[in-house]
């Protein structure tokens, strides 16, 4: 009875030896250098994820309404001349534009002639591709990197938590914990950097898609707007 009564208060004490901060700042706080570092490379990661969302919505929203507009007065016109002077500012018909002033006394060839404004077009749907694409590639190695990254934490973290329990030669989860916790820590933020990375990756794919869309049926517009001027002979006056 005295030798279970002396026992008691030591089961007790190993109890209460348990770590009462886990909060995330705590564990922060408490981690190795190395868990330190994949954490803030990943916190990091997440604040330039939704930096690259915030920029790039505004930037499409702005691009797909001013494509939507081109759109409407090229299909609405009738021919080159008719076009309002807000659509004689878009880059598409500034191309075509050039394009019929340097071919001169070649718009004769019809043929030839829409095949040039054609490869300007290409051209021209090449670029905007890559500007719109500009900073959606790194929401993509965000989402496939982050993950592994917060794995390497976590391998870490678990690795500190058997090197504690090796040196004070105990399971007490005061010793295990604060480890443990700082692998869990580090597997959450690479689930929070790369989980968002990869939804919004997809949803701007989606948007520079309908964009492009948009632009490819402004230039099949534009292009008929040509080949019905070159069809009724009027072409030259609509360039001049």
């Amino acid at each position: 009875m005295l030798l279970a009564g002396i026992a008691r208060p030591s089961r007790v004490s190993a109890a209460t030896a348990v770590p009462a901060d886990l909060s995330a700042g705590a564990m922060f706080a408490q981690a190795d250098w190395v868990v330190k570092l994949v954490m803030i490379g990943l916190i990091i990661a997440s604040v330039v994820t939704w930096t690259v969302f915030i920029a790039k919505q505004m930037e499409l929203r702005r691009a797909s309404r001013t494509a939507d507009g081109l759109r409407g007065a090229i299909m609405s016109a009738r021919s080159l001349s008719d076009l309002s002077p807000a659509a004689e500012d878009a880059e598409l018909v500034r191309l075509t534009r050039e394009e019929l002033a340097q071919s001169g006394d070649a718009l004769i060839d019809s043929e030839a002639l829409k095949e040039r404004i054609v490869s300007c077009f290409d051209r021209h749907e090449a670029l905007l591709a890559r500007k719109m694409t500009q900073g959606v590639t790194i929401l993509g190695t965000i989402g496939a990197t982050a993950p592994f990254v917060g794995l390497f934490g976590t391998v870490w973290g678990i690795m500190n938590a058997f090197i504690g329990i090796s040196e004070k030669q105990t399971t007490n989860l005061a010793v295990v914990a604060p480890g443990i916790a700082e692998a869990l820590l580090a597997t959450a933020l690479g689930l929070v950097a790369a989980i968002p990375a990869v939804v919004i990756y997809n949803h701007f794919a989606r948007q520079i898609a309908a964009h492009r869309a948009i632009v490819s049926d402004s230039a099949s517009a534009l292009l008929r707007l040509v080949s019905r001027d070159l069809s009724r002979g009027t072409l030259r006056a609509a360039r001049d």
